[in-house]
């Protein structure tokens, strides 16, 4: 259960993984975006607007593996070459979401970080894919899943020849129902402890509701987070999905002001203690 050979600790330093010209696990990396690609104004406005209040990257996800048949998918290669425009006009760096074995080799032709989302955590042959393809991946929690079990899905990527992963950590499914989901504040010390990696956090489909975002963020970042990944879009009420937990560019911007002063002032802290 503890067998980890390449995403254990050690005695090395930590990781840093380089992503154009942001550096996640060194400082504080943002990542910010809408749920889902939907259209080119949409998308491009949003990551304009992003960028202006500080994001390091851009999240947009092309594909959408939903809970219903029924909802919406996503725009696939479309919503790719949206995203491209995007950082062209914009320089932020993208991630987004691949589902598909056979995708990785093309999606990776627009993505700089591959993105491995919870319901596809545990998809083994989709890790070593992603291993294989020396593309920064960011593996996220899956919903349902021990620490050890996240750390030896990274294993996987790492096995296959891939350093840079980044995990993420966005919730797990508990009894409350208040919440989308738990966030497991607790997880980032801990894998800290067991691992090299760097660690962010997804406190929007932790929590589902816009209220606990801005909280979550800094309390994220108060136990030692690499970085956040939010969901920002132009005009949230007429998103198609996630409107209930996606904020409004003037809503990031002022959460970005706050986790920016925190972090300076914990670093201060921290190299005053050296």
């Amino acid at each position: 259960m503890t067998n980890l050979k390449l995403a254990s600790l050690g005695e090395g330093e930590r990781t840093v993984i380089p992503i154009d010209d942001v550096a996640v696990g060194e400082g504080f990396t943002i990542i910010a975006g809408p749920c889902t690609v939907e259209s080119e104004k949409q998308t491009i406005e949003t990551a304009i607007a992003v960028k202006k209040a500080g994001a390091d990257a851009l999240r947009g996800g092309a594909f959408k593996p939903r809970s219903s048949p029924y909802a919406f998918q996503g725009l696939g290669l479309k919503g790719l070459q949206i995203l491209k425009k995007a950082k062209m006009e914009t320089g932020l760096p993208i991630v987004t979401e691949v589902l598909d074995s056979r995708d990785v080799l093309w999606v990776s032709e627009y993505a700089d970080v591959l993105q491995i989302g919870t319901r596809n955590m545990q998809n083994f042959s989709l890790l070593k894919e992603v291993g294989r393809s020396k593309k920064p991946v960011l593996l996220k929690r899956g919903m349902n899943s021990t620490i050890y079990e996240w750390l030896n899905c990274a294993e996987y990527i790492l096995s296959e020849g891939n350093p840079h992963v980044i995990l993420c950590e966005r919730g797990i499914r508990t009894f409350e129902q208040y919440t989308r989901n738990t966030l497991d504040i607790s997880a980032v010390p801990a894998v800290k402890e067991l691992s090299h990696l760097p660690v962010i956090v997804d406190p929007s489909h932790a929590t589902g509701r816009i209220s606990l975002v801005e909280p979550l963020c800094l309390a994220c970042l108060a136990a030692g987070a690499d970085g956040l990944i939010i969901e920002v879009d132009i005009d949230p009420n007429a998103a198609v999905c996630d409107k209930d937990q996606t904020l409004d560019p003037g809503q990031f911007a002022e959460i970005i002001k706050k986790v920016r002063s925190l972090h300076r002032f914990l670093s201060g802290k921290q190299a005053e203690a050296r």
